[in-house]
């Protein structure tokens, strides 16, 4: 019997994907959700959790194992392993978080239902920062394009997590005779916090046109020095027409693959190529660090003004695709050739023509504390990034979803450069103003508003998420007095 729960846990887990894009069939979350808890009330915690975990994030980034056959490279028995190695630690916090709550309330079904929800709001605020972080898929993100998606800029993604797991739970609980009617109280009660929702915040200041440069650059050709023409001048072609209709130029995350310092003939070229424009660029490239040794990923901006490009870089780093742990030093003998990037500290913030434009390079997006960092002193959000990685797989569509949930928590238009797409405008409220198709070479024109909007969760963070937690921990010190 247990192995089945197992397996019926594992199943609910490997639906969750599904209700992401870019399939967004969002009820599924909430039948795999409301399944996964009902299993708990009759099995063992961890391991109906870990079974959870392991189908959500083992099965559901299945696209990682591409990833690391084509680029890693890894034999495909390798890749495959690897890619379950992330899911079964990834696995650990849903895990915990179904030990945790039936350990707390222990035979109770009302309070495992109550409880569950504020577990895995602080579940998922864990999952994004132990071990520097991976809030993939967060539950906060189902809450895109819904009445919803307002509490996202008051509680930030993590907070807004806790109405589609209530909501869950309160389903579960239609189905025990017990609390039906509780349950049902519960479940009107969230349906009138989804109708009425506070309203996103909307941009209010000067209008800007904007052109999104999406070169469609093949990975497989990127960093081949026999291509480095072919891909300059797919770059040019596409901005020298863009900046007739523009205010402001923007390409992907690392545009120009090669060390400026180390090629002042294409710096001279692209310089001159840039100024025939007479627009502001914003591109993705890379540094060397004054050390000659040290490399810096970021992004760079030309003024027609000016010959010096100023640049900002990357804060959070992607560990083994970036970088290597400190922790982990032998992985530098396991994996030779992988790059080595350091972080950079400045304010991500670049400011052409008098604007104000916080930088989120390619995987910062998904972290909301780094646009809440950048937009505290910018108003507009600019996300390049290279997702061609992923090749034709989900991720890609995942990223982008992360990245309008950091336009909705700002307060602020999201301009996304992406060297095969997603590339697009994104609105406050999270929609999709603009795009072109995916894989397809060209330029997303649109326009885009100032924004000096001071979200609650551009003021406070997650504060008012430790607030919501209040309640756990008055569970945890006081078990036995509210049982009683």
């Amino acid at each position: 019997m247990m192995r089945l729960r197992f397996l019926a846990a594992l199943a609910c887990g490997a639906a969750m994907p599904f209700a992401y894009a870019p399939y967004d069939y969002k009820w599924l979350a909430i039948a795999g959700l409301s399944g996964w808890l009902l299993l708990l009330l009759r099995g063992s915690g961890f391991s109906l959790g870990y079974a959870f975990g392991l189908g959500w994030f083992g099965i559901g980034a299945w696209w990682l194992a591409p990833t690391f056959h084509n680029f890693g490279p890894l034999a495909w028995p390798w890749a495959v392993l690897a890619t379950f190695a992330v899911g079964g630690v990834l696995a650990v916090f849903p895990a915990l978080m179904a030990w945790l709550g039936l350990r707390l309330a222990g035979k109770q079904i009302y309070r495992i239902l109550l409880l569950m929800p504020l577990l895995a709001v602080g579940e998922e605020w864990l999952r994004g920062h132990v071990f520097t972080g991976l809030p993939w898929t967060p539950l906060g993100s189902l809450l895109l394009d819904t009445p919803a998606i307002g509490w996202a800029a008051v509680f930030g993604v993590y907070g807004a997590g806790l109405l589609p797991v209530a909501l869950a739970a309160a389903l579960a609980g239609l189905l025990i005779s017990r609390i039906w009617k509780y349950s049902l109280a519960v479940l009107i009660l969230l349906i009138c916090a989804s109708l009425f929702a506070p309203s996103p915040y909307m941009a209010k200041g000067k209008i800007h046109r904007v052109a999104l440069i999406q070169a469609n650059i093949p990975q497989q050709l990127k960093w081949e020095p026999g291509f480095l023409g072919d891909t300059m001048n797919r770059y040019v072609r596409l901005s020298s027409e863009a900046a007739k209709h523009s205010d402001l130029i923007v390409w992907p995350e690392v545009a120009v693959p090669l060390f400026l310092e180390r090629a002042p003939e294409w710096r001279a070229w692209l310089l001159e190529q840039m100024q025939s424009w007479k627009t502001p660029v914003l591109f993705g490239g890379l540094k060397l660090g004054t050390d000659g040794h040290s490399a810096y990923n970021g992004l760079y901006l030309f003024r027609p003004d000016s010959t010096k490009l100023e640049f900002v870089g990357k804060r959070h780093l992607v560990p083994f695709g970036e970088y290597v742990p400190s922790w982990l030093p032998f992985m530098h003998t396991l994996v030779p050739n992988i790059a080595d990037f350091k972080p950079t500290y400045d304010s991500g913030v670049l400011s052409p023509d008098g604007g104000a434009y916080g930088s989120l390079i390619c995987y910062e997006a998904i972290f909301p504390e780094e646009a809440r960092h950048r937009a505290a002193h910018a108003s507009v959000l600019i996300n390049v990034t290279n997702d061609a990685w992923y090749g034709h797989t989900p991720a890609t569509w995942q990223h982008f979803q992360a990245a309008r949930m950091r336009a909705v928590e700002s307060g602020r238009y999201l301009l996304r450069a992406a060297n095969t797409g997603v590339s697009g405008i994104v609105a406050p409220d999270g929609s999709l103003v603009k795009s072109i198709p995916w894989f397809k070479q060209g330029v997303v024109y649109g326009e885009y508003r100032d924004s000096t909007a001071k979200t609650p969760y551009l003021r406070w963070g997650d504060k008012p998420l430790l607030v919501l937690l209040l309640p756990l921990l008055i569970i945890v010190f006081y078990p036995r007095r509210l049982a009683s």
